[in-house]
């Protein structure tokens, strides 16, 4: 990764318009999704200038440059099975931060997330996962703790789903760095949901 300090040349909400303009291309059949020309990547390999950082799930039907119809070097994305917070996403988030500068930073879920799914499975009806999934569930089930049981399975997930975007920003929000960085008002943390059935990026208020 190139350690050039360079800035986006966009605010915070200009990049989150950016990522709305993109999901409504796409669920228009819209999308660009460039063909990129080599005189393009060898500029880009002189460094990147991402307009925003993507904290999202590994799930492969989920991909945030198509789904925000992003072309290279536009977006720095993390993925990790339920879109988890752990040190080395940590890590990542503050070279993001630091020397790509991203004003914006946006943890991705999405509807039917599999890992969440275990994480309701364990935390509701006393599921059991191999120890190495345990553990990735562990970083989950905190953020369960005020979903009502008693909703409909399908309810339950999408509410589950929601509960663990929202937990995710929480714990970044109360590290120093993303306190110190949310009280500059230049860098914005925000949440969405992929729906898998329609395509569209709902982002949390």
């Amino acid at each position: 990764m190139s350690t050039a300090d360079q800035t986006p040349g966009c605010t915070a909400d200009e990049a989150l318009q950016r990522l709305a303009e993109g999901n409504a291309r796409f669920l228009r059949g819209e999308a660009r999704f460039p063909t990129v020309q080599k005189d393009v990547l060898a500029e880009l390999a002189k460094g990147q200038r991402p307009y925003a950082t993507i904290i999202g799930c590994s799930d492969s039907r989920v991909p945030p440059e198509l789904v925000f119809d992003a072309a290279f070097g536009e977006l720095f994305v993390v993925r990790v099975a339920g879109n988890v917070v752990s040190p080395e996403v940590m890590g990542t988030l503050q070279y993001a931060g630091v020397h790509l500068k991203t004003p914006l930073f946006v943890v991705l879920g999405h509807q039917g997330c599999g890992a969440v799914q275990a994480a309701v499975a364990r935390q509701f009806h006393g599921a059991r996962e191999l120890s190495r999934i345990a553990l990735l569930l562990d970083t989950i089930t905190p953020g369960l703790r005020n979903v009502p049981a008693d909703l409909a399975p399908e309810a339950l997930l999408d509410a589950a789903v929601e509960a663990n975007v929202r937990w995710s920003i929480r714990q970044l929000l109360e590290t120093p760095e993303g306190r110190a960085r949310m009280a500059e008002g230049v860098v914005k943390l925000v949440g969405a949901i992929y729906e898998l059935n329609t395509g569209r990026v709902r982002f949390l208020s």
